[in-house]
């Protein structure tokens, strides 16, 4: 990366307070870069305002209730409360920790809420663990333990979660589209009897390949111009077909959960109702206390880690990162971050986290927190256009998800699978999180195996004392059932 000459710092008003108070001449910025790698944040990444009401609007939970009011998909609501939470988060991050790094709700961590959470609890109890997942990864930071969590974890074992979560998302894309579905002779089968018969599945294809091809193209905002594209494509599909909705199953060529048309309005008012939904212990109640916590650590770990993969790697970019490793305001930056876990599961958006799509506005030249602060200023003002969220059929949103399952994915050549003692463990966890369409249990067996090959390989001294302790814990997890009955308790 080439030397950005230092401009000369503004001494007075109010772009010299914004200078001394960003550290923007210092780290070799100007306000015009801070701006533009903002807007380049915002485009990169605003997809989630779309994808997570999409994830988490079509599930219904253990009740048979949707998130919000329970009896209808609000899709426009969570848009609003998922646009929100991510313009308040980003700005404190810009604010606090000064740093180029915008949050927003964590995929991987909604889909785990959608399929692994809400269909064991109420929605309620699944955010009131995400809320108990943030207050403990922030006690982590303030504690200082956050260094003997990441060590206790390999960092291989660290990537092998990430690649699983980026093929269990494609593969949520896939099927939800309806391009893969359950079939009578085989578990799935390609589109409608083995055949792509359907418009909604021909949006979804024609989707896929434009934003491959942008992506590959390395056009800026490639996600989200895919999703633009592709709904206006559905739009009209439905305005000259009439392919009309999918009622259930009732008519399989329908549309998946949103059918495309325009809508009555364009801005409204943002609908605050879902802030406040959650129950702190609620799950403990309804579930094991034991699964409840095998539950929690799940998503701290996802988060925790994938924090860390993140704010290195952006930082490196941005030159930020130390010859030690080290980033300025570290602590704060995952203060932040993981008062944001909690905060959405307040917000009923799911966890919410730093993003990788931050390299966007980096790679703009945004160098400081005034950055987020742009980024988060764009997603405040998204909130107000929550119902074009209604305008968007998933079928136009799924490629998005295969997209970024792939992104996901290419981190697997960080793995080495010419050692079998790390090969194995990351091999199951990457396949049982699509396989059984649940991260938990990729992540239970990856431990579990890991621990085991280094015991029979007399390496036990090697495995960190958390390592045991979780092993144990999901050994508890996945036998829960023959314990049940040896109990009587089933």
């Amino acid at each position: 990366m080439s030397e950005i000459t230092a401009p000369t710092s503004p001494s007075s008003g109010f772009r010299g307070r914004l200078d001394r108070y960003f550290h923007i001449s210092e780290r070799g910025s100007t306000l015009n870069r801070e701006v533009r790698g903002g807007l380049a944040t915002f485009f990169t990444m605003a997809y989630i305002v779309v994808l997570n009401p999409l994830i988490l609007g079509g599930v219904k939970d253990a009740d048979g209730q949707y998130l919000g009011d329970g009896t209808t998909q609000n899709i426009a609501l969570i848009a609003a409360a998922t646009a929100l939470t991510a313009g308040v988060l980003t700005i404190l991050m810009g604010v606090v920790a000064k740093v180029p790094f915008a949050l927003a709700a964590g995929l991987g961590l909604n889909a785990f809420v959608a399929f692994g959470l809400a269909p064991t609890m109420s929605w309620e109890d699944a955010m009131g663990l995400i809320v108990l997942e943030g207050i403990v990864i922030t006690v982590l930071v303030l504690t200082g333990f956050r260094t003997a969590v990441f060590h206790a974890i390999p960092a291989q074992l660290k990537t092998a979660i990430s690649v699983g979560i980026g093929l269990f998302i494609a593969l949520i894309g896939f099927v939800d589209s309806g391009f893969v579905r359950k079939a009578a002779g085989t578990p799935l089968e390609l589109g409608i009897g083995g055949s792509l018969t359907s418009w909604p599945i021909f949006v979804f294809v024609v989707g896929l390949l434009i934003t491959v091809l942008l992506v590959a193209r390395k056009v800026k905002g490639a996600i989200l111009l895919g999703i633009v594209a592709t709904t206006v494509l559905a739009i009209l599909v439905e305005a000259v077909v009439k392919v009309g909705p999918s009622a259930g199953g009732k008519n399989p060529l329908g549309w998946s959960l949103v059918t495309p048309t325009l809508p009555d309005k364009i801005i409204g008012v943002p609908d605050l109702s879902l802030f406040g939904q959650f129950s702190l212990f609620g799950s403990f109640t309804k579930i094991s206390a034991v699964l409840a916590v095998m539950f929690v650590f799940t998503l701290l770990i996802t988060d925790f880690f994938d924090t860390m993969g993140t704010i290195v790697g952006v930082g490196g970019q941005a030159g930020l990162v130390d010859s030690d490793g080290s980033l300025p305001r570290t602590r704060e930056i995952l203060l932040i971050d993981s008062v944001a876990a909690a905060a959405g599961g307040a917000a009923s958006t799911s966890s919410n986290t730093t993003y990788i799509e931050s390299a966007a506005g980096v790679g703009e030249g945004a160098r400081t927190g005034l950055a987020s602060v742009v980024t988060g200023i764009l997603f405040l003002l998204a909130a107000f256009l929550s119902p074009l969220a209604n305008v968007v059929p998933y079928e136009a949103a799924a490629p998005a998800l295969v997209v970024v399952g792939f992104l996901m994915l290419t981190a697997i050549r960080q793995i080495d699978f010419t050692d079998y003692e790390i090969a194995i463990p990351s091999f199951l966890t990457i396949v049982l999180m699509p396989f059984t369409y649940s991260i938990s249990n990729g992540i239970g067996a990856g431990f579990i195996t890991y621990v085991l090959i280094k015991v029979i390989r007399g390496k036990s001294r090697e495995l960190h004392p958390l390592l045991w302790l979780v092993t144990a814990l999901f050994v508890i997890y996945f036998t829960l059932g023959p314990i049940k009955i040896l109990l009587g308790l089933s």
